[in-house]
This record gives structure tokens, sequence and C-alpha cells, in this order.
């Protein structure tokens, strides 16, 4: 059994209907940039800790050139 409503329930329905896909399309669209966002940041960190842990490699085997350079030479 169909319900029939008046044009202006109709209306009514049809409009909120329309907010209501609009809502969960910006919902959606807030949660995938929220995603991203998290992918960014994490990797931004990964990139960061190799990067630290380069220079200090770099800083080391520079130590240990220089010691090695040193000790030659005296």
């Amino acid at each position: 059994m169909t319900v029939t409503y008046s044009k202006s329930r109709q209306q009514a329905e049809t409009a909120f209907g329309s907010l209501q896909t609009e809502f969960f399309a910006k919902n959606n669209a807030t949660e995938e940039l929220q995603s991203l966002v998290q992918a960014r940041d994490a990797k931004t960190f990964r990139l960061r800790e190799a990067r630290l842990a380069k220079e200090q490699a770099d800083r080391m085997s520079a130590t240990s050139a220089l010691l090695a350079k040193r000790t030659k030479a005296g």
C-alpha cells in the first residue's frame, strides 16, 4: 500500500533528501581530507626520521675520518 502525500509534502521530502545527501557528502569529504592529512603527517614524520638518521651517520663518518687522519698525521 502506497501513501499519497500532498504536493507540498512531496516537495519538502525532496528538499530534505537533497540536504541530507549534501550533508553526508560533506561528511565523506571531511573524512577523506582527514585521512589525507594523517597520511601526509605520517610520511613527513618518516622522512624527518630518515633525514636525521642520515645526518647523524654522516657526522659519525666525518668524525671517524678526521680521527683517522689525525692519527696518521701524528
